[in-house]
């Protein structure tokens, strides 16, 4: 079956050009005019990627973004917009994207940069699954997903253990399974972006910083583990835990 694509984009014109060169590329796309058109289709067919317009009727991409993100964290999102002040990128990012991108662009790097994510939503199906286990936190890979025990104070006065669910967008679970691959290891900024992102221009890294922040949001519960930004050198995913170790279960 051919991967299904959301097209969220209320310029007809753009939207016809967007739609042939996707189908052209092999996949099946479905096109709404405005957000709410968009929400709607989300919710009643099976998507393997969303491309969304931030400035729509009904709905902006934003919100729309952030919708999809409150009952799915895996499907990947690429937000393309003619907008394109640092805070839009960045508040894109906040709400769940995966990707922005600054219209007018390339249709050939876009479609690549698709067939990427469509490559690694495949992945998260894979019948195989890697997880990390480092300090009191469980990270599986393919399913985006952190399990941290921490603990609570009990009734009786002591202490109870509990465990906190968290869901990653794909980019920062490939960010943060580079980290947990390379714990206690001053990481140079280029060599991440390179590893990570295939690249280094200035936009990525300042996505990167991103990424990190809420990085350390998920792994905060857990006090043996933590992200060191040292300046001009880089940065330490610091895990005091000597049992790191990496499984791979079936699904």
């Amino acid at each position: 079956m051919k991967p299904t694509v959301l097209l969220v984009e209320d310029d007809q014109f753009f939207a016809k050009v967007m739609k042939r060169h996707i189908e052209k590329a092999g996949y099946e796309v479905l096109y709404c005019a405005d957000g709410e058109a968009g929400w709607e289709t989300f919710q009643q067919r099976d998507i393997d990627l969303c491309v969304l317009d931030v400035v729509m009727p009904k709905k902006d991409g934003f919100t729309l973004t952030k919708d999809i993100r409150s009952i799915n964290e895996n499907v990947p999102i690429i937000i393309t917009s003619s907008r394109y002040m640092e805070q839009d990128r960045m508040l894109g990012f906040e709400n769940g994207a995966d990707d922005y991108i600054v219209k007018p662009f390339n249709m050939q790097e876009f479609l690549l940069r698709l067939e990427v994510f469509i490559k690694r939503a495949r992945l998260l199906r894979s019948e195989k699954q890697i997880t990390y286990l480092v300090g009191n936190l469980r990270f599986n890979y393919q399913q985006c997903n952190v399990v941290v025990e921490v603990k609570k104070p009990a009734p009786d006065g002591g202490t109870r253990i509990e465990l906190e669910h968290m869901q990653l967008p794909p980019k920062e679970s490939d960010l943060f399974k580079y980290l947990c691959e390379n714990p206690n290891k001053k990481l140079k900024r280029d060599q991440i972006m390179s590893s990570v992102w295939d690249g280094d221009d200035s936009y990525n890294k300042r996505s990167m910083d991103v990424y990190l922040t809420r990085l350390r949001r998920y792994i905060a519960p857990d006090p043996t583990l933590s992200v060191a930004t040292y300046h001009g050198k880089g940065i330490m995913f610091i895990a005091n835990e000597a049992d790191r170790h990496q499984e791979i279960i079936k699904a």
